[in-house]
């Protein structure tokens, strides 16, 4: 017995950072919840955010997402002073996050929002813990991208 959802929002991706594929090689995702306002969340339903410019950084044993860009509708916020770069706390569990620490400080990984999406009808975030491509891996990779396109392309047309 299977069960439908019971919105057309679950599993829905609101934003995606693509420019992180291209900029690291990323090695593994965990799944963070998110402490929004009621405003952010009606914004969120509507597809207005942006992750191109965001990252995340652990202070004082906590996640935290910055330069995360959250445009405020106008109906909705009226009667307070929305911030649409704030710092948004991530919520995760202690064993992740002392894992993530250990990983960013010891090993020189980053953090990186991947993509911001719905999940159960809560708003979640993608984090990839992520090691920086250099200029030659981007080139490759393009070309891979490159050559695969080229080879799919052939084999539609024979």
């Amino acid at each position: 017995m299977s069960k439908k959802p019971k919105s057309g929002t679950q599993g829905r991706v609101i934003a995606e950072n693509r420019r992180a594929r291209h900029d690291y090689h990323i090695e593994d995702r965990i799944e963070a919840g998110l402490v929004l306002e009621g405003w952010e969340v009606k914004s969120l339903r509507a597809g207005n955010a942006q992750l191109a410019e965001a990252y995340v950084h652990i202070r004082n044993g906590e996640a935290w997402l910055v330069g995360a860009h959250v445009s405020p509708l106008k109906t909705v916020s009226t009667h307070i002073k929305a911030d649409p770069t704030r710092t948004r706390k991530l919520l995760l569990g202690r064993g992740e996050l002392d894992r993530l620490t250990g990983q960013v400080e010891r090993k020189g990984y980053a953090l990186v929002p991947l993509d911001l999406h719905w999940s159960k009808g809560r708003a979640k975030l993608d984090v990839g813990l992520a090691k920086g491509k250099k200029q030659h891996d981007k080139r490759a990779a393009k070309k891979d991208q490159d050559w695969q396109r080229q080879k799919a392309r052939l084999l539609k047309h024979s």
